[in-house]
């Protein structure tokens, strides 16, 4: 069939084929991006679900505005004063079906084809599938363990002179690197002086096991005249409510955000109103901090437990950081002991043990690392955790 020429820049998701592999009894998976099922709070969401239907039912299952429903617009602006962002109005933002429909709506209405973007080196996979498929050629800033380089970054912008840059400054996925606060101010400084949007994607801000994390950049945009106007926020709900609501919200200027909204009325109308009405009354009800606190918790015990057992059971053989958030490890085989630094071949030998992970060459929109790999520790109890890492210690 005569398919469009835009889908010659985009493949097949290589973590949705290696899912295809886990049907098998008995596999440990630490591949995906997911939030524990345990962790939902279905009481307060059933809660939700029944005031939704009782104080309006027909707003929650009729046809609703393109911009979002209003009374959870109004909650989420609360949620990100919350966070620091005290000046974010209901109408400084539209509610998404998910941030991935965020990230969507910004490739539609930014990206004319041959732009430059510039990305991480790792970042979020459908991220670059989703900006080529626009026509963007995809540019890698360098990361370490504290989020993106900022000199080599402004380079990137010097030379490149991109249509956007697209961070996630906290807890990214999948390098699990927290961008510090010194970074943070550089980035809305050079966006200033380059003149260049920068795009935030924050789904994994609320998730930190000790200290909380530096300020959003949207936070910190009221301290750096004129980077207000340059930054776009993507927020969700998937990984501290749930996935299945698909609700996410894009903060941006008011041109880009009216011209999302126009594409977003051609695509899918609007988010559904009944996922937003329970979302809304869940948020009003004030459940949302315990909820959080009981998901940190959990995650930073597993995270924990995944770090020791990382180290006993491959040892000098894998090199990476703790992280302090999110829901990913990320790993570099070192070749040490004569061992593979191949992490594709390591995994193959993985599934053969029965556990399962995500080679890091995917999350690389250039020059791959080969050696690096991604593990997630959401969905595993910690003796699972210790189990699946033994396996790959045999595997190795």
């Amino acid at each position: 069939m005569p398919f469009a020429d835009r889908l010659n820049n985009v493949e097949t998701s290589a973590i949705r084929e290696l899912f295809k592999l886990l049907g098998k009894p008995g596999i440990i998976s630490f591949a995906g991006g997911f939030p524990d099922p345990a962790m939902f709070d279905v009481d307060g969401i059933r809660e939700a679900v029944n005031a939704a239907l009782t104080e309006n039912p027909g707003a929650a299952l009729q046809y609703g505005a393109t911009e979002g429903h209003g009374p959870l617009r109004e909650q989420l602006a609360a949620f990100m004063a919350s966070k620091g962002c005290t000046d974010v109005a209901p109408d400084n933002l539209i509610v998404t079906t998910g941030s991935q429909q965020a990230l969507d709506l910004i490739g539609k209405t930014m990206i004319n084809p041959g732009d430059k973007v510039i990305v991480e080196g790792p970042t979020f996979l459908a991220t670059i599938q989703c900006f080529r498929l626009y026509g963007a050629e995809v540019i890698s800033a360098p990361i370490d363990a504290h989020g993106v380089k900022t000199d080599a970054l402004e380079q990137l912008m010097a030379e490149h002179k991109p249509k956007f840059v697209y961070l996630i400054p906290t807890f990214g996925n999948p390098s699990g690197a927290l961008l510090g606060l010194e970074r943070r101010k550089q980035v809305l400084e050079m966006a200033v002086r380059h003149q260049t949007l920068v795009v935030e994607d924050d789904p994994y801000g609320d998730l930190y096991f000790g200290e909380a994390p530096p300020p959003s950049l949207l936070a910190l945009s009221a301290s750096v005249p004129g980077s207000r106007d340059l930054l776009v926020h993507c927020g969700s709900l998937s990984k501290v409510l749930s996935p299945g609501l698909r609700v996410g919200w894009m903060i941006a200027p008011p041109a880009l955000l009216a011209n999302a909204v126009m594409c977003k009325q051609f695509s899918d109308a609007h988010t559904s109103t009944f996922a937003q009405a329970t979302a809304a009354h869940y948020l009003q009800a004030g459940r949302m901090p315990a909820t959080l606190a009981h998901v940190r918790k959990v995650y930073g015990e597993r995270a924990a437990a995944m770090g020791a057992a990382l180290r006993r059971e491959l040892g000098a053989a894998v090199s990476f950081e703790q992280p302090q958030g999110g829901l990913f490890f990320w790993a570099s085989l070192t070749g040490e002991g004569g061992k593979t630094r191949d992490a594709g071949e390591f995994a193959k030998k993985a599934i053969e043990q029965l556990v399962a992970f995500v080679p890091g060459a995917p999350f690389y929109a250039a020059h791959p690392d080969l050696s690096t790999f991604r593990l997630s520790f959401a969905t595993a109890d910690v003796a699972r955790i210790n189990e699946g890492m033994e396996r790959l210690g045999r595997a190795l």
